[in-house]
């Protein structure tokens, strides 16, 4: 095992049991001195933030290898509750990576790209009424403020009961309904409009045309309704 692994192990170790995690601490139970640790990870957040990913890998794993299912709805609700999962199963890690450090880990951008991956898939079979942008930043905010709340006040949010409710009250928020009338609901079919129509700008626009229709369709998607 080299030098960089022993360090990254020694730390998740501690900080599987104990959100105080030292570098005097990791240097010991590494068997390396401190400058050998701040040469791999230049400070202690950056040693934090080494360790987050580490701990996160094996759960980010299992979600790029995740086949979608024909239902992307489905796929959101079950990746909302697989992240409460992994946070209460790992609550020192997770608590570093939404809450501790002044540079979020690398996990937390691709979790986010992962959910956004989603609600793309959601757009475009019809069943989103805001951006996917907007609902990604919507649903990730209202799932780790779940999950922080879970792990930090278990007293107050004991049971997963509470995650359901405030998954499905968000979820109302951002999805259309699954057969809405043809006239129905302009804000997701704006919304489905342009998740098909994707970077590339549609046969007969130019770019600037192209460009100037995905505003619009935001603009609908936003104020459709209102």
């Amino acid at each position: 095992m080299d030098q960089r692994t022993r360090i990254l192990t020694a730390a998740a170790d501690l900080l599987s049991r104990s959100a105080d995690v030292s570098t005097r601490a990791v240097c010991e139970a590494a068997g390396v001195g401190a400058p050998a640790l701040y040469r791999q990870f230049g400070d202690k957040d950056g040693l934090l933030a080494a360790v987050v990913d580490h701990g996160f890998e094996q759960y980010l794993a299992g979600k790029r290898a995740a086949a979608p299912s024909p239902d992307p709805v489905r796929d959101l609700r079950d990746g909302w509750d697989n992240h409460v999962a992994f946070a209460v199963g790992h609550p020192h890690h997770y608590r570093l990576m939404y809450a501790g450090l002044s540079t979020p880990p690398g996990a937390a951008a691709e979790a986010h790209e992962l959910l956004l991956a989603v609600l793309e898939r959601c757009a475009a079979a019809g069943r989103l009424k805001v951006p996917p942008p907007l609902a990604a930043q919507m649903v990730m905010a209202a799932n780790a403020g779940v999950a922080l709340s879970m792990i930090t006040r278990p007293s107050l949010y004991p049971d997963l009961v509470f995650s359901v409710r405030v998954r499905e009250s968000v979820l109302a928020g951002i999805l259309a309904e699954e057969r809405p009338e043809p006239s129905a609901d302009v804000a997701a079919a704006a919304t489905t409009l342009g998740a098909l129509l994707g970077d590339a700008a549609p046969p007969g626009l130019s770019a600037s045309e192209a460009s100037l229709l995905r505003e619009w369709l935001v603009r609908l998607t936003l104020h459709s309704g209102h």
